[in-house]
């Protein structure tokens, strides 16, 4: 299996990929068979995945990791 990774896309959702479980807040899974997109803009009407709503609100937001400087 593959280990789970998420992508935080430039403007755009988060990207999910590898073996994960979705489960919302009463503990009901939902059926995941591939990588997803999840909705970060909050209009996506497909909640809580991303139908690319971002594109049509202009929705802006990219934040990047802090680079840390490790000295030996």
């Amino acid at each position: 299996m593959k280990t789970p990774s998420i992508h935080i896309q430039d403007n755009g959702p988060l990207q999910v990929k590898g073996a994960f479980e979705l489960v919302d807040a009463e503990g009901n899974k939902y059926e995941i068979k591939q990588d997803v997109s999840l909705c970060r803009c909050g209009a996506s009407d497909n909640k809580p995945f991303c139908d690319r709503s971002h594109e049509e609100i202009h929705f802006k937001s990219a934040p990047r990791a802090e680079r840390q400087t490790i000295e030996v």
